[in-house]
């Protein structure tokens, strides 16, 4: 009987991911395929939930709503600050930064610059956004207690040490 997904797995999967106009924004290669340990928070929740159960040799394709994703988009985390914090540096929309803020160290996205103020995005490149995943599982096994305990898939697909 082939091994299903469930906590803590090792689990082997191709994927494609794409936005709601249907343009690929990631996916696995042939030679690099995805391995993880299931159960432990290394996918987004909405896939998680999508692949519990499969098996080996199962192909699924599924819409995960932005919630079960990568979140909604929140107006809180776009703010304008005076461009003099960014010094002698140029600043140009699109480049990332990594900013401390209340909540800790959050990536942000500058999206516009003026003469004196730079407005910059902490929500996460794809919230708010419906995604669609084609997945393959190629492989479901017992993880190993090294693996377990490191929290990480080793081999083939997975870290190498």
């Amino acid at each position: 009987m082939s091994e299903t997904i469930s906590q803590d797995k090792a689990v082997t999967i191709h994927y494609a991911v794409k936005n709601p106009d249907g343009v690929t924004l990631d996916q696995s290669s042939e030679e690099r395929p995805l391995a993880f340990i299931f159960g432990r928070g290394m996918l987004i929740p909405g896939l998680e939930k999508a692949l519990e159960g499969k098996s080996a040799g199962d192909e699924l394709n599924t819409v995960v709503p932005a919630a079960e994703a990568y979140g909604e988009r929140h107006d809180g985390l776009i703010q304008t600050v005076p461009k003099q914090l960014f010094g002698e540096q140029e600043v140009t929309p699109g480049m990332q930064f990594r900013a401390s803020t209340d909540n800790g160290d959050q990536s942000v996205v500058v999206v516009e610059v003026t003469d004196t103020d730079v407005t910059v995005d902490g929500n996460h490149p794809l919230a708010g956004l419906d995604l669609t995943f084609d997945v393959t599982v190629i492989e479901v096994r017992e993880a190993t207690a090294e693996e377990l305990d490191h929290g990480h898939v080793h081999g083939p697909g997975g870290h190498e040490h």
